[in-house]
């Protein structure tokens, strides 16, 4: 990055709907595509990310990413980023909250981690990693994840610790932007965050 300029911003998306995420349970690795519904509001986000001039899309391996990347018009330039892998969640894999809470009733994911997955400090550490890889670049950078990781990246890129990602919601398929105040790298902002999509969808 040239002295002087200012690092990239972030377009944080998080992927669409899908049976598992609209009816609670705990989806890390395991492959669940789209619902309807999901392609949907993927479709949705198109024209709010028409607009802008990307210079890197990166994407989490996870299907339910690609295919929303797809939908909202950036397939063909995305690469494939594993560092925007959703939380392993391990043991918790597939469980709802509920059924977690029965065994482990004061259970708090971005305090406690996940036994046989990874810890906050864990989740952190790769949501550091992209957060320095962006602020060495200029420009606009599309970032295509999940639910819980996406609300460790806007703690961290603001610079607080995870167990305050509890206090920020992401929904399937909003839009987020990680931005400065001022234009200033020094000023992190979350300028945007958890933007439904709105509008026609995008054949």
């Amino acid at each position: 990055m040239r002295e002087g300029s200012m690092p990239a911003k972030a377009y944080l998306i998080r992927h669409g709907d899908t049976e598992w995420s609209t009816s609670g349970r705990h989806t890390g690795s395991t492959e669940i595509p789209l619902s309807p519904e999901g392609e949907l509001r993927a479709r949705m986000l198109a024209p709010h990310l028409a607009g802008v001039k990307f210079d890197l899309v990166l994407v989490s391996p996870r299907l339910r990413a690609r295919q929303t990347c797809e939908l909202a018009g950036l397939g063909a330039r995305a690469q494939t980023d594993a560092e925007l892998a959703e939380w392993n969640y391990g043991d918790y894999e597939g469980l709802k909250s509920a059924e977690i809470a029965q065994g482990r009733p004061d259970w708090c994911l971005f305090r406690d981690g996940c036994p046989g997955g990874e810890s906050p400090e864990q989740v952190a550490a790769r949501a550091d990693r992209v957060i320095n890889g962006i602020r060495a670049m200029e420009g606009n950078v599309a970032l295509f994840s999940h639910g819980h990781f996406g609300r460790v990246l806007g703690t961290r890129w603001i610079n607080l610790p995870v167990i305050e990602g509890r206090k920020l919601l992401l929904d399937p398929a909003s839009l987020s932007i990680l931005g400065y105040e001022h234009d200033r790298a020094s000023n992190p902002v979350l300028e945007l965050w958890n933007y439904p999509p709105t509008g026609e969808p995008q054949a």
